[in-house]
């Protein structure tokens, strides 16, 4: 049996272990009490979902689609997905993709104008694959900071 929906606040352990799938190193996780105090604050939060794709009761497949409130475009807000991650022995089974499309459908049911993915892999099947999702490669251009890089030449300090 399939299911695809939100994740539930009591399904933290499963998707904990999915995200051992995302990356083949990651920084390791705080105290357990903080994971949760955090995963706390996603559930409660309107604009945090998560969404799985279950396959005979397990989690194989989830995404992450944050809501952002906006300004412009008639005040519609606008949505990023992260965390696109499906278990290795369930890829190219279309899991993916079905969990994408909860979460755009999701998103266009909130009224969002667009919303925007980012991957740091260097891989045209994984840019196919968004594509085939219903993301266009070539709309925007990315550009990323991350702490440690000067302002404006995008150079680690020291």
């Amino acid at each position: 049996m399939v299911e695809i929906r939100q994740i539930r606040a009591t399904e933290l352990g499963e998707l904990l272990a999915l995200y051992c799938h995302l990356h083949e190193a990651d920084d390791p996780l705080p105290a357990s009490d903080h994971v949760e105090g955090i995963w706390r604050e996603i559930q409660a939060d309107p604009n945090q979902r998560y969404f799985g794709f279950f396959a005979d009761g397990l989690l194989v497949a989830s995404c992450a689609l944050s809501i952002v409130p906006n300004l412009t475009r008639g005040c519609r807000p606008y949505g990023l997905v992260e965390n696109v991650v499906t278990h290795g022995d369930h890829r190219r089974k279309g899991c993916g993709k079905a969990v994408l499309k909860a979460a755009l459908t999701y998103a266009w049911d909130r009224n969002c104008y667009k919303v925007m993915l980012l991957t740091g892999r260097k891989n045209e099947g994984i840019y196919q694959f968004y594509e085939s999702a219903g993301f266009d490669r070539y709309a925007k251009q990315a550009f990323l900071a991350k702490p440690g890089t000067e302002a404006g030449d995008g150079k680690p300090k020291g």
